[in-house]
């Protein structure tokens, strides 16, 4: 199947070259799909601030216009695409779309885009609505808010899928700019990862075996299918640089904003936003994933991947066991580069805990061992889906 695909689409090049020069440049919806996930992710960690600093919700929030943004920006690109493909497109352009309802004809990110969008933006008046029927801070995981974070998600891995099938799809020599689009899109969606399960991978939980049970369940899933889907030789490291930039960024910036709360009761005073998580440094055990598939790259799949996320499991605990105790208790974390000192306006600013482990989230001894040995099960099996789903999409044309 995939060798007659191949060969329609050579003998379509062939037939029509001035359709084959259209794949000379990067199509736009593949650059707006890469800014509408910068755009997603600038507005939901901004958003997560507002919460902390200012309290106050709202469907027009500015965080949320970002967001929305991001979604339009997708939306409206992708669409442009497969409207144009679909109508106004060569047979070779057709050929190497997808087709979709049997009528409509695009790429396969453009396709995800669209639907991401369509959910993003559902989702902003049924949030308007639940929040003005149940409160305006209710839980994170609300019904509206699960549709956001699908929309929002389906566009950043359609980013991902639109630069690789631009990139395996084109006859051009773009191949270094793709890979970088590529590595930033991933960053961008691993960033929402990370963000969707902070609650398990911050310092206050960084000697919790769960940590790394949550840990060993998400990266080497990712990062071991953004490694095995690009021939770039430090994907999985260039990846994991993107997310801690981004975090970086925004932790760095939005405390030079002023904001204060307007929601009672207040317990904790400031008068500047309170910025998210320092990131974690991914980029170590990421390496090595890059690292053990670079040495081992003739060794048998298994082999390969199982190593590599034993390496990142234990360089991640390692590392993460020893600065998640820094960022938690020292009182050199507690500046504006670690950030360590943020605190929700709504919290005790004396609580006994909020520089110190609380008891329920250390684990040592047997304890840990035994939650170590359940991450790095999860890490192997999550691991080997993640080396299938980079194989698939490797082999994404359309």
């Amino acid at each position: 199947m995939d060798g007659a695909i191949y060969l329609n689409q050579a003998e379509a090049a062939i037939q029509q070259p001035k359709a084959a020069k259209v794949s000379l440049v990067i199509q736009p919806y593949v650059y707006a799909s890469v800014f509408s996930s910068l755009c997603i992710i600038v507005g939901l960690i901004w958003d997560i601030s507002w919460h902390t600093s200012i309290g106050r919700d709202g469907l027009l929030a500015p965080p949320h216009d970002v967001i929305y943004l991001g979604a339009v920006f997708a939306g409206l690109f992708s669409a442009y695409q497969v409207l144009r493909t679909t109508f106004f497109g060569t047979a070779a352009e057709k050929q190497a779309s997808v087709k979709f309802w049997g009528i409509f004809y695009g790429p396969l990110g453009a396709m995800f885009c669209i639907w991401g969008a369509i959910a993003m933006l559902t989702s902003a008046p049924f949030d308007d609505w639940w929040h003005n029927t149940y409160g305006l801070d209710v839980v994170i995981l609300s019904p509206p808010h699960t549709l956001l974070a699908i929309g929002m998600m389906m566009i950043q891995f359609g980013a991902m899928i639109a630069v690789l099938s631009s990139l395996h799809g084109a006859k051009h020599d773009n191949g270094a700019m793709h890979k970088w689009l590529f590595v930033i899109a991933s960053g961008l969606l691993l960033t929402s990862f990370y963000t969707l399960f902070s609650e398990y991978l911050n310092k206050a939980r960084s000697h919790s075996a769960m940590c790394y049970i949550v840990g060993g369940i998400l990266f080497p899933l990712f990062l071991i299918a953004v490694a095995r889907a690009t021939k770039m030789r430090w994907a999985a490291t260039a990846t994991a640089a993107v997310y801690m930039s981004m975090m970086l960024i925004m932790l760095w910036v939005l405390p030079l904003f002023h904001a204060s709360p307007r929601l009672g009761p207040v317990l904790n005073h400031f008068d500047h936003y309170q910025p998210f998580h320092f990131p974690l440094l991914l980029v170590l055990p990421a390496l090595a994933i890059d690292f053990v598939f670079f040495k081992f790259q003739n060794k048998k799949p298994f082999i390969k991947v199982m190593l590599a996320s034993l390496a990142f499991l234990l360089v991640f605990f390692v590392v993460q066991w020893n600065f998640g105790g820094f960022l938690q208790t020292s009182i050199y974390a507690r500046n504006w580069f670690f950030g360590s000192y943020a605190w929700y306006f709504g919290a005790n600013p004396e609580w006994p805990y909020r520089f110190a482990f609380y008891p329920d989230f250390i684990e040592t001894g047997a304890s840990l061992a035994r939650g170590m040995g359940i991450a790095a099960v999860v890490a192997i099996l999550t691991g080997l889906l993640g080396y299938r789903w980079g194989s698939w999409m490797k082999r994404v044309q359309r």
